[in-house]
């Protein structure tokens, strides 16, 4: 077991999928990894995901890979999007959630804002 709430539940959620489940309950959870969730579902990469009897039960739909970025990588705004190609599969397909001192964003989002920080994980 790792010390990486963020990569141990993305991970789960990609071993379900491959074994064609679409749903999965995380014992481990943490604010950052719900908020990495929140962004997700904003993005309709998972249904939905709720917290009960300590447990987090995640709902996930169309997704087709998610996983954290390891080392997570410090960037600054126009750096941002160097990163893209390296870990979604084309263009314009799936999402880099970037830790900025505004807050938990997708990389459109801190290029927009011109915001730089820390790079967490990725969906498409």
């Amino acid at each position: 077991m790792s010390h990486d709430v963020v990569a141990d539940a993305l991970n789960q959620m990609m071993n379900a999928r491959k074994a064609g489940l679409t749903q999965v309950i995380v014992k481990r959870h943490s604010q950052l990894l719900i908020s990495v969730l929140a962004i997700a579902k904003l993005k309709k990469y998972i249904k939905s995901y709720e917290l009960k009897d300590n447990q987090l039960i995640i709902i996930f739909d169309k997704l087709n890979g998610c996983n954290a970025i390891k080392p997570r990588f410090i960037v600054k705004s126009d750096e941002v999007e160097k990163y893209v190609p390296r870990y979604l599969p084309a263009k314009d397909f799936g999402v880099i959630i970037v830790s900025t001192p505004a807050g938990i964003m997708t990389h459109y989002t801190a290029i927009e804002k011109k915001q730089g920080g820390c790079l967490l994980a990725y969906f498409f």
